[in-house]
């Protein structure tokens, strides 16, 4: 059997707590110490884990005796500061999405991060979910046919954000399941967005983005609609797959309907070029296991055995660099904005070289 490893938390908020149930339940983990700015709040933790040690400094908290990991669970921009300060003290580090708020800060952690052999890890949860990664071998086998389109809804009444934007906050996720399914990066977004609630920052918005192969995808995102809906849908010549994170009996569906081209030499009449099949639909078995324990887990295995994370420092750099284009958009009234050029990183001079990967 291999040694626990110690985890210390950095901040426990409403989400931060679920790591410390999940670390303490896997068997190869255990938190050690958490750490958060809020007196009354480390009351309760102590209250509650009584055997976990609590402090509101950082640096105490990662010089605690069995800490070899942190995770990040503080607002998003904080992320940088926070990492910097665990890599200084050589923790491995799973930090909450993003990553940070502007791309040269992930690619110095990255750097960092790689020089002294730590693992770097974002927590893109979604990736981690079983029925996503259900919807995922629809689209590998080409069940799906070709993908046309993808769009997704994340909306609910809050929680609303200090530090952030409802984009910054939520569209992460989709940014990072669209960039899954479909094995890229976007070229192209644009963003519209307003602030309804009278907020000084965004709180509802609309992104579209472009994809190679002529794959359009679009995010709809807001604090503010009484709907709470976590929804994703695949569109594609052969089928619709629908992921719906609420409805535990069927996550997702598939649609055996499409509509495609037919070859011209067997089409009489423009309108009939078009093929229209209509099929059953079916709720196939999605596995049952909690996103976050499989994301907790999968941290711990790459530490354990050197392994590259799933959702490594670079992915969470690339949703990074197409949440700052989608910052330009939106100051520009959705004008689109060209998502920067994909960089190679030589890992000999701990240097990044602007070169496009054709």
């Amino acid at each position: 059997m291999e040694e626990k490893v110690g985890v210390a938390l950095i901040g426990c908020g409403y989400w931060g707590i679920n790591y410390l149930r999940v670390f303490n339940e896997l068997p190869q983990s255990h938190a050690v110490v958490v750490c958060d700015a809020r007196q009354e709040r480390l009351q309760e933790i102590h209250r509650r884990f009584p055997d976990i040690q609590c402090t509101t400094d950082i640096d105490t908290a990662l010089q605690t005796k069995g800490v070899t990991a942190a995770v990040i669970c503080t607002p998003a921009t904080t992320h940088y500061a926070v990492a910097q300060r665990c890599i200084a003290a050589r923790k491995h580090i799973l930090v909450e999405k993003p990553i940070t708020t502007e791309v040269s800060d992930a690619e110095e952690l990255i750097t960092l991060a790689q020089r002294h052999r730590l693992q770097l890890m974002v927590g893109h949860i979604f990736l981690f979910n079983p029925a996503i990664e259900k919807v995922k071998e629809y689209i590998t086998r080409g069940d799906v046919g070709k993908v046309y389109y993808l769009y997704a809804r994340r909306t609910n009444m809050g929680p609303i954000r200090q530090d952030v934007n409802a984009l910054w906050d939520l569209a992460p996720h989709d940014v990072s399941i669209f960039n899954y399914l479909l094995d890229a990066t976007p070229s192209w977004v644009s963003a519209v967005g307003a602030r309804v609630l009278g907020n000084q920052r965004e709180d509802v918005g609309f992104i579209s983005l472009g994809y190679k192969a002529d794959t359009v995808c679009h995010i709809h995102v807001s604090w503010a609609d009484a709907d709470k809906v976590r929804e994703v849908v695949v569109v594609g010549s052969n089928k619709r797959v629908v992921f719906n994170d609420f409805n535990p009996l069927e996550r997702v569906r598939v649609f055996d309907k499409g509509v495609s081209l037919i070859e011209p030499e067997t089409a009489t009449f423009g309108e009939y070029q078009l093929q229209v099949r209509d099929g059953d639909i079916i709720s196939p078995r999605v596995d049952v296991s909690e996103p976050l324990k499989n994301q907790c887990a999968h941290f711990i295995e790459c530490i354990q055995t050197g392994r590259s994370p799933r959702t490594d420092a670079w992915a969470g750099r690339d949703v990074v660099r197409v949440m700052t284009a989608i910052d330009r958009s939106l100051r520009d009234y959705g004008t689109p904005v060209v998502v920067q050029e994909e960089e190679k990183f030589d890992v000999r001079s701990d240097s990044f070289t602007a070169s496009a990967l054709r």
